[in-house]
């Protein structure tokens, strides 16, 4: 079996589907990096610590595998010799494409779609990419029927493998707390921000800065979360140049290498942003405050669309923590509520029902034994205080 990875988000997204086939002794999964990327700086050398086998591209597309899982669609896919499985690479299809026209300003651009759904990105001269496009939710199957009739057929619904493990941490908090240094009476908030300019590290830092602030004159923690294609843009060293100030006073940044879903588990409140953090974190049922730029990017009607509808944005002064520790409307309650049952239609079944679909693509029967959550790892070492 092939995994294509094109970025580090790929590659965290796809170890959930490869994790439910990779005990099978009948089973040889080898990775591949498409080539052209522009957030594949360290993913190298994260699948190198992770112990995976690494073929170069050219070898890739001139052997023929029986199973390929890729979790974005790109035009790589079109050399892959494989029946290919496609995942998700967030949650909710929450985002529009970049726009594309004079200028790249958007003034005079094409009609932008929805990225991960779009005809453009599933088909290729008329053919479909993908012999399966796994879904969290029956609801994305109707949108794709909207956006993409042609790929119909070959969608199946198997649940969200992310919001599996950030389930599985709920049901032991106490631990993922421990491990994390929380004691009992300690209040962890997480600010989680997505990439690019609209983000809430891009766009809203002062937000961050004050709740930084709030957070050590409260006795509070502070902790943040940053999308992987930062890392892989700036680089380490310049995102904790850039955070620098922020870690002095106390902030403390969760590593890429980190269970992120622990991170949230763990959490008291969080503070998000237009990314796929924000829509997990409706799931752990915590305060939940927003702060972004990034209303344009947000397709309308998608769960995301509806959170930032619903939830209180976080505004350029006035108390960050004051915001969350407020008490919430019964409308607020019911709307994330709402958001949080859009995330997967099979809460606890990815696992099973993804290595159905993948053993199928194979043509090989399913072991005996039954599939399980992706066992959650140890998180004591991913939130140590990282020297500024």
């Amino acid at each position: 079996m092939l995994a294509v990875v094109c970025t580090m988000a790929d590659a965290q997204r796809l170890v959930d589907p490869v994790a439910t086939l990779a005990s099978d002794p009948r089973v040889q999964v080898v990775a591949s990096i498409a080539p052209g990327q522009v957030f594949d700086t360290g993913l190298q050398e994260w699948l190198h610590q992770a112990g995976v086998v690494i073929i170069p591209w050219p070898q890739a597309t001139t052997t023929r595998f029986d199973l390929a899982v890729v979790a974005s669609a790109s035009r790589a896919l079109e050399s892959v010799h494989a029946p290919v499985a496609l995942f998700a690479h967030g949650v909710g299809f929450n985002k529009l494409t970049p726009p594309v026209g004079t200028g790249g300003s958007g003034q005079g651009a094409l009609p932008r779609a929805v990225y991960g759904l779009s005809r453009e990105s599933l088909l290729r001269d008329g053919r479909l990419l993908a012999a399966r496009i796994a879904l969290a939710h029956t609801e994305e199957a109707k949108r794709l029927a909207a956006s993409c009739p042609e790929a119909v057929r070959a969608a199946r619904v198997v649940g969200d493998g992310a919001a599996d493990r950030l389930l599985s941490w709920l049901g032991r908090r106490d631990r993922c707390r421990a491990e994390l240094g929380l004691a009992e009476g300690d209040r962890w908030v997480v600010a989680a921000s997505t990439w690019g300019p609209s983000s809430l590290i891009g766009a809203r830092r002062a937000v961050l800065e004050r709740l930084v602030a709030e957070a050590a004159a409260a006795g509070w923690r502070a902790g943040l979360l940053v999308h992987p294609n930062v890392w892989a843009a700036h680089g380490t060293w310049q995102v904790r140049q850039w955070l620098r100030p922020l870690m002095l006073r106390g902030l403390e940044v969760v590593p890429v290498q980190a269970d992120w879903t622990g991170v949230l588990a763990a959490a008291d409140a969080v503070v998000g942003d237009h990314g796929s953090s924000t829509v997990y974190a409706t799931l752990t049922g915590r305060p939940l405050a927003v702060a972004t730029a990034g209303h344009g990017d947000v397709v309308r009607g998608s769960p995301m669309e509806c959170l930032l509808s619903a939830l209180p944005e976080v505004t350029e002064d006035g108390s960050v923590l004051a915001r969350l520790r407020r008490l919430r409307s019964l409308q607020e309650q019911a709307a994330v509520a709402a958001v949080a049952a859009r995330v997967t239609s099979h809460p606890g079944e990815f696992a099973s029902r993804t290595r159905a679909v993948l053993y199928d693509l194979l043509g090989l029967a399913e072991p005996d034994a039954p599939a399980v959550t992706r066992p959650v790892g140890s998180l004591g070492w991913a939130l140590r205080r990282w020297s500024a």
